[in-house]
């Protein structure tokens, strides 16, 4: 097996006026972080939890996910998953633009009335970086590449599958909350390497490879969000 390099990153797009009406709506009308933090706008969030067959996310993943949503988003409506199975598109490798695609085909529905609509794919095939395993963009997406986490769990060595998943599916909903320095304005300084916190305990430490995340990881743990990282999300209307 291929020893396990953890790297996950944010990568930030738009939806194209060019796109379906849909995607027109979103990019006309994009959610914000503050949008998955407060109550302001949308007492509930939806998310639809879109996977190729043979690679549905563990339950507990999800439950986990859920549990970490519940503690830092006021939706007083409930959080809750919808689930749908689809064929495999038939990619070697997924870029952004491959994802859309198959957001475009797949997302039954945008964030209404107040319900917040949020879209998780959960890919058969690797990015175009093997080492990425998941990937924010949009403002409401994420990827999760779960053919790569198959490959880099379970083994001798390596961590467990459900606290891999947990750990990328974490990461990812951070960053659409606004981490770090990505829509959540920073109480204090903490960012680096881009959209990530620079200590390394924290679940958006930006080298994620490191030796003190892999053994939290192999461990059995989840990496938390550090004081600093809370605070940004309270500020801006979470918990």
């Amino acid at each position: 097996m291929k020893p396990l390099k953890l790297v996950l990153i944010v990568l930030l797009c738009v939806f194209s006026v060019t796109s379906c009406k849909k995607d027109r709506r979103e990019w006309l009308l994009p959610i914000k972080p503050n949008d998955f933090l407060s109550a302001k706008k949308y007492e509930i969030l939806t998310v639809q939890i879109v996977y190729v067959a043979g690679y549905r996310p563990t339950g507990a993943a999800l439950t986990n996910l859920q549990n970490f949503l519940n503690e830092r988003l006021n939706k007083p409506g409930g959080i809750n998953y919808e689930y749908k199975e689809i064929s495999t598109p038939g990619k070697s490798f997924y870029t952004i633009d491959d994802l859309r695609k198959v957001e475009k085909d797949h997302r039954a529905s945008y964030s209404r009335k107040k319900t917040l609509e949020a879209f998780a794919f959960f890919a058969d095939a690797p990015y175009t970086d093997e080492n990425v395993l998941g990937v924010a963009y949009g403002t409401s997406s994420i990827g999760v590449f779960e053919k790569q986490i198959d490959e880099n769990s379970d083994g001798f060595g390596q961590p467990r599958k459900d606290i891999l998943e947990t750990t990328v599916l974490e990461h990812e909903f951070a960053h659409l909350m606004g981490l770090v320095d990505n829509g959540s304005d920073m109480v204090t300084s903490h960012n680096a390497n881009g959209k990530h916190c620079n200590n390394e305990d924290c679940l958006m430490y930006y080298q994620t490879e490191t030796t003190s995340i892999m053994t939290a990881i192999i461990g059995g743990s989840v990496p938390e969000l550090d004081n600093n990282c809370i605070a940004d999300l309270r500020k801006n209307g979470g918990k």
